[in-house]
This record gives C-alpha cells, structure tokens and sequence, in this order.
C-alpha cells in the first residue's frame, strides 16, 4: 500500500525546492497547458505525481477535492497548493505565477491591440469569430457541467430555478443569493453517504495563520459590497467579489465580471465577449481574463496598472480560502451536511451558467444563420471531435474574417 499523504513527515528545510524551481517548472506549465481545468490537473498529475513524486496519488486527490469545493479556479488553486507544500509560502506564490503569467501578459498585449485590430474590417470579423468560439465553449461547459453536477431531478430543479432567477434579474446580489439558495436547498435535499475518506495534508503553514486567512476573506468580500467612487479601490473590489463566488469552475466567473465590468459601464459587451473569445487561445487558467479587463476597463488606473489590480483582486479569494481550509479539510469532507450543500450550490451555478449562455453570449454573438452555423460547427468540434481549443479558436477566427470579406 502506499503512503498517504499524512504518513508523510513534514518538508524539512534541506528537502524544499527552491523557489526558482517551482517557478520554472510552472513556467513551462503555463505556457503549454491547454484546454481548461480539467485538462491542467491532468498535467500536475503526470508532472507532479507520476514524473517528480512530489506527491502521492491519494495526497494530490485531495488537493484536487478541496479546490472543487472552494470557491476560485480550481486548476490554478491546485498548482499553488503543490508549490506550497513543495516550498511553502514562496513556492505556492511562485507556482501560481510562473502559471499565470505567460496567458497573462498574452490577454494584456491582445487588450492593446484590440482597438486598432477592430477599427479595420477584417479585424471587426476576427473579433467576431472570438465572440462565436465564446458561444461554443460556454455551451460546452454548461453541458459538461449539467451533466456531472446535475445528475437527478432534485440538482436539475435546483439549476433550472437558477437559470430562470438569473434570466429575470441578472445583478451580482440576486447571483450571490442563487448561490446560498441553492446550497440550502442542496442541504435540506441533497443528503447523502459521506464517501471514501481522505487523507490530511500535511502543510506548511499553522492553524492560526489560516484562520487569519479566513477573516481576511470575508472581510474583504464584506468590504467589496461597500459602494465606492471610481477608481484603483472600486477596480479591486469588483474583481476581488468576482473571485470570491466564483463555484463551479472558471467558466462560472463569466457571469460575474459582466456584472462587475459591463453593467456599470467601465467595458462594452464587444470587447468583453472579444476578450473572453481570446482567453480561450491561450495556456494557462481563464481567470487571467481578468488581466485584459483590467487593461481594458474604462476606469483608473487602467493599462497595465489596471490589469494587475484585477489579476490579482480576482486571485486572492481563492488562495485565502485554501490557505484557510487546507487544514480543516479532512473533517469537513466527511461531513454529509457540507457535501450535501456543495450539490447544491454546484448545481446552482450551472443554472446561472446556463443564464450566461443566453446573455450576454448568444445574444451579442450569434445575430443571423451563419453565425449559428459557426458556433455550432465549433461545438461540434469541441464535444465530438475533441478538437485542440486552440485549433477551434483559430478556425473560428478565420470564418469571421472570411464572413467579413
């Protein structure tokens, strides 16, 4: 039988890597690791479990659960909790910046060029074919999400609710309160079996340390609801709340940053759904469209200011609750009431994908016959062909041009 992670002793100084290593190492991660989530945890296996053996099979599972039932990107929150236990508290942060920043730096530099690209006429069909691969990808995700989240009548009544609350009133305080209403409903009605056991994580932070992480999330989400002038705060605000409801995977966050960037006018639909288009032909974690925002956004500092403000306000919930929790993990994860609430939230926020996917996706994107041809043509490629998202992404980039002609 092999070791669990708890049978393992604790990292001792001469056995953590240096920091530069785990940035390297994520580096490569990040410029190479394709095709979402899923597709990034499939690569911290092979590179981390099975290459290195910097964990073992049960340890890096947990890892994985726990950053499923937080709130935050869950690849990207799986690669700084590697970094961690590898090098502590600079490892984690250099593992989820060698991550972060090759697509990063890519989103910010389309962001630049986005206005000159769009004024000509080939390049407002290029951004258009991007809004089109948008509709594909979303619709891909929802139906991928539907169909492991929302796998009886109970979790699909509970998305349905969700879709048709959010198509009726679409504002960040009626999605905060779909999300808490579906985890109430999951817990009066979702109650099941505890499952397998899990192992604790050893780690290389206290408990004091964590719980100091917890109060710093909520008090900064409490913060982030406060109305605030425009400017670097209110930038902050918005993307920190962004990430801090973000359940479900990085695809769930599209919802939430219109609301937090488009509604009060500080990036039009076009470019929001012509950034959210680009984010899906570059490696790494979708949460770094944040960066473009930000670059984008109609509001100070903007540039390249305001792109790390909103990369990192958007970042930061996630890592918080994980540094918190990773301690407390074991016992909750047993705990039928929790799981029983994490279904229903989980299908509360395919609901509210769902919502996305009409509006502002299909609306601004699909407006005749041949827009839907192309979007359906994309889905297609994603869900039966197991097309490269990369590959999708250039084809549908082209047939915008060419429609464009």
């Amino acid at each position: 039988m092999s070791k669990s992670a708890s049978d393992q002793p604790a990292p001792s100084s001469s056995a953590i890597a240096e920091p530069l290593e785990i940035l390297l190492i994520f580096l490569r991660l990040g410029c190479t690791c394709f095709g979402g989530p899923i597709a990034h945890l499939g690569y911290f296996r092979a590179e981390f479990v099975q290459r290195r053996q910097w964990l073992t099979e049960q340890a890096y599972t947990d890892l994985v659960a726990l950053a499923q039932f937080l709130p935050g990107p869950a690849s990207s929150q799986t690669g700084f909790a590697i970094g961690l236990l590898r090098g502590g508290l600079l490892g984690g942060l250099a593992a989820w910046t060698g991550f972060t920043l090759p697509s990063a730096a890519i989103l910010v530099l389309f962001a630049y060029g986005a206005g000159s690209i769009a004024s000509s006429h080939a390049g407002a069909g290029l951004l258009h074919g991007l809004k089109l691969v948008a509709v594909a990808i979303v619709a891909q995700a929802v139906m991928g999400m539907a169909r492991t989240l929302c796998p009886d009548r109970i979790r699909a009544s509970i998305a349905t609710i969700a879709l048709v609350v959010m198509l009726i009133a679409p504002w960040s305080i009626f999605q905060l309160g779909t999300i808490l209403a579906g985890g109430i409903a999951g817990w009066l009605l979702c109650r099941g079996e505890a499952g397998p056991q899990t192992d604790r994580l050893v780690i290389p932070v206290s408990p004091r340390f964590g719980a100091v992480c917890l109060v710093a999330f909520f008090l900064l989400l409490a913060v982030s609801f406060v109305p605030m002038r425009a400017g670097a705060m209110a930038l902050f605000d918005a993307f920190y709340r962004s990430g801090a409801l973000v359940f479900g995977g990085g695809h769930v966050v599209l919802p939430l940053l219109r609301n937090a960037v488009v509604v009060p006018g500080w990036v039009s639909d076009n470019s929001f759904l012509a950034g959210y288009g680009a984010a899906q032909a570059v490696p790494g974690p979708l949460f770094t469209f944040a960066a473009y925002l930000g670059a984008v956004a109609g509001v100070a500092p903007g540039g390249i200011l305001g792109a790390l403000i909103a990369l990192v306000a958007i970042f930061i919930p996630g890592i918080l609750c994980l540094l918190g929790a990773l301690r407390f993990w074991h016992a909750l994860s047993l705990h039928p009431a929790a799981k029983a609430a994490m279904h229903g939230t989980n299908a509360a926020v395919v609901g509210l994908l769902g919502a996305a996917l009409y509006s502002p996706v299909w609306t601004s994107a699909v407006q005749n016959p041949a827009d839907f041809a192309i979007a359906a043509a994309a889905f297609v490629l994603l869900v039966a062909w197991r097309a490269p998202p990369l590959l999708v992404v250039a084809l549908c980039a082209v047939a915008g041009v060419v429609l464009s002609a």
